[in-house]
This record gives structure tokens, sequence and C-alpha cells, in this order.
């Protein structure tokens, strides 16, 4: 199997996507609208935006009749898988562990946080023993 390509995002491309994966599929007015008190984006960001991304493979685009009809391309747990890896690399070499000690040391786990990285941590041993 092929490893995907990978998709950088800038962030305004994520708060397109993150409307693309909640509703799909939509139009650049629909986009504008929905968008409109977040962002304040005119149209032709918008659809300058969707070119790009679909250059990049983010979005997919079909014609109707008139209207052109955007849909997210790739998965939500794919993009997030990659840009988590990109993060991880560059701001903690690579290492989860940096990652949660920086957090656990600045006090930025709270007790809920703490109970559900147990969770996930036995939910992913289970797993690595199946």
């Amino acid at each position: 199997m092929q490893a995907k390509e990978a998709i950088a995002l800038s962030d305004g491309e994520w708060k397109l996507m993150n409307r693309l994966w909640s509703a799909s599929p939509q139009t650049v007015p629909q986009l504008v609208r929905a968008m409109a008190q977040d962002t304040g984006w005119s149209r032709a960001t918008i659809f300058i935006m969707l070119g790009r991304m679909e250059e990049k493979g983010a979005v997919r685009m079909e014609q109707d009749g008139r209207a052109k009809r955007y849909y997210a391309a790739v998965p939500r747990d794919q993009i997030t898988a990659q840009e988590t890896a990109r993060f991880l690399e560059k701001v903690y070499q690579g290492s989860l562990q940096m990652m949660v000690s920086s957090m656990a040391g600045q006090n930025a786990l709270s007790r809920e946080d703490i109970d559900e990285l147990y969770e996930i941590l036995r939910q992913a041993e289970q797993e690595a023993k199946s």
C-alpha cells in the first residue's frame, strides 16, 4: 500500500475544510454565508482558496448546472494525522513524550485531560496486545 501524500493546509483552509467536513456539498454562496460571521471573507477570497485547495487535492468540485458544488476530497482523520505528525516533528522533534511532559510541566492538563489520556493509553495497550 502506498503512503498518501501529505496535504498542508493554512489556518484559513482549515476553516473551510471543517465546514466541508461538517456539511458537504457546499456552494461558494453557502460558504460565504456560513463563514461570514467568523471570517468576513468575500466570495472572491473563498473562491481563490477553494481553487488552491482543489490543486492540493483537499477538495473536489462538481458542476451542477450553473452551481459549483465543493466537497472534502480527503477524510478528516487523514489530514489531522498528517498535521499532528508535522506539528510533533516541528515543535518536539517527533517526541510525543516531550509534548506531554511539556504540557504537564506547565500545568496545562486538567484532571479530566489526565483521565482521558489514561483511557486512550489503556485502549492503545489493549489494541497492541491483540
